[in-house]
């Protein structure tokens, strides 16, 4: 089972954002006790603050997140990864990020088995007056009508979504990812963004369009990190 959390924050910066030269994202989500996921998305990058400007600042930031799923939810083989990062400049000062955190490999507890009690039935060496039928045939149809609301209600119970709380990543895994947004400039080829990230065309696919790139186009640039160093 898969689940998508969507995160949304804006960050203040000291001076006016003329363009985003740079940006990258880093995370170190982790599932903590009490079926939580939380940790940091690590903001950072290059921006000039005007036009005419050749220098550029940079910025770093760290965004705390805590996700909260419910209780029937086993999280022991979980996968926390990032399915879409993107952002926005706000305000001249404001850069505003999205970021979409994919939850795989989600399995959920099994209901409950509703256990009824058995029913003693007449032996066929006694007879059965007309009442006690009747009487039976109602002890049928509460017993019925019991089974169909309690497995409606676990139904509906299922249905629950994942709950949510904000203001990938498993501790078994040896690697996560960072992403880098690369913008597109005068001369760039897709062969030189892949030789300079060392990534294959195959890997750029799974995050951008590549059937066309022109100038001032972000490319999202996924990159390997082993966790253990």
């Amino acid at each position: 089972m898969k689940k998508i959390v969507p995160f949304k924050k804006d960050i203040l910066l000291e001076s006016n954002i003329a363009e985003i030269t740079s940006i990258s994202l880093e995370h170190t989500l982790k599932v903590q006790e009490n079926n939580i996921i939380s940790g940091n998305f690590i903001i950072s990058g290059e921006y000039r603050m005007s036009d005419s400007s050749t220098s550029t600042d940079s910025f770093n930031f760290e965004l705390p997140c805590n996700i909260n799923l419910d209780e029937r939810y086993v999280l022991d083989y979980v996968q926390l990864d990032i399915d879409d990062f993107y952002y926005e400049v706000v305000n001249s000062n404001i850069l505003q990020v999205n970021i979409d955190v994919l939850i795989d490999k989600l399995d959920e507890k099994a209901p409950k088995q509703m256990i009824l009690n058995e029913i003693k039935m007449p032996s066929a060496e006694m007879p059965i007056l007309e009442e006690e039928n009747d009487n039976m045939n109602r002890i049928d149809l509460q017993l019925e009508n019991k089974v169909e609301s309690e497995s409606r209600c676990v139904e509906e119970e299922d249905m629950d979504p994942v709950t949510s709380i904000f203001d990938s990543f498993n501790e078994n895994l040896e690697t996560y990812k960072t992403y880098k947004v690369y913008i597109v400039r005068e001369g760039d080829t897709l062969d030189m963004i892949m030789q300079k990230y060392s990534v294959s065309r195959e890997e750029l696919e799974m995050y951008n369009d590549l059937s066309e790139i022109c100038l001032g186009d972000k490319i999202i640039v996924p990159d390997f990190i082993d966790a253990k160093n």
